[in-house]
């Protein structure tokens, strides 16, 4: 028996095929969609997570400081010049009536003015809405057309009224000076006399010839005041631009008006 050519044999099949390795090798590299293929991919996303997770972050202590605490409002228009001018970013405090206190004469307070400055929902498409808030809590857009910024000039159970002699409004029966009417205009054009339901606030802006206000809505439901539970906030501080940084303090021209009880007396 041959058993060299029997062990010959054997060694040749069960040796290794050379061309099979060099095959191996480059599938190895070259294989579309195999995982050493995917690395620089993976590796650059891996790069860029931990920023976008940060960014994700922020955005959303923002948005939640946005909404609970502070909110950056643009003003739209010049209806509270020279207080507030258009494009003045105002902070506004949430929390200013969240714990038993109430708006007080001479606050600046932004509201939502549905069903009393604005009757019925507003319509549109809810996309684009929901982005217009987003822009809003973040300072960059102009606030929904149904949020209002104005000054308290009567607080339930004051009683109105335009005008005494010298032109000015009386509340509860005193005569108010406003230092911070708008230069040139008068207290008020529109004669009223109102009293102030309890629970609402009788609101004017600071430029008077050139605000829609309480008085453009006395025959509209509530008689042009504003539910306190509409109220989003205190304007405290003008935030930018960086030359008007200042805060928004109540004035002392309210500080002689005597209780709603004396001037009905």
């Amino acid at each position: 028996m041959d058993t060299d050519a029997t062990v010959s044999e054997r060694d040749r099949s069960s040796a290794p095929d050379e061309s099979a390795k060099e095959r191996s090798r480059s599938s190895r590299w070259r294989t579309p969609g195999s995982s050493r293929s995917r690395t620089p991919d993976s590796s650059r996303w891996r790069g860029w997570r931990p920023y976008a997770l940060i960014a994700a972050v922020c955005c959303t202590v923002v948005l939640l400081v946005s909404t609970f605490v502070v909110q950056p409002f643009l003003i739209p228009s010049g209806s509270m010049e020279n207080t507030l001018r258009p494009g003045d970013r105002v902070l506004v405090n949430k929390l200013a009536y969240r714990f038993g206190d109430e708006p007080r004469r001479g606050d600046v307070v932004v509201f939502d003015g549905t069903g009393s400055f604005v009757q019925g929902e507003p319509s549109g498409n809810p996309v684009t809405g929901l982005l217009r808030e987003v822009g809003a809590a973040l300072g960059v857009a102009e606030p929904a057309e149904t949020d209002y910024v104005k000054r308290v000039v009567g607080v339930g159970g004051d009683r109105v009224t335009c005008c005494d002699r010298r032109g000015r409004i009386k509340v509860n029966g005193h005569p108010v000076d406003e230092p911070y009417l708008y230069p040139g205009d008068a207290p008020s054009l529109v004669r009223f006399d109102v009293v102030v339901p309890e629970g609402r606030l009788w609101v004017m802006g600071d430029h008077r010839s050139d605000s829609r206000d309480s008085r453009d809505h006395l025959g509209a439901p509530g008689g042009g005041t504003v539910p306190v539970d509409k109220v989003i906030g205190r304007a405290d501080w003008i935030g930018w631009p960086f030359g008007r940084w200042s805060s928004l303090d109540r004035p002392t021209a309210f500080d002689r008006v005597p209780e709603p009880g004396g001037a009905h007396g």
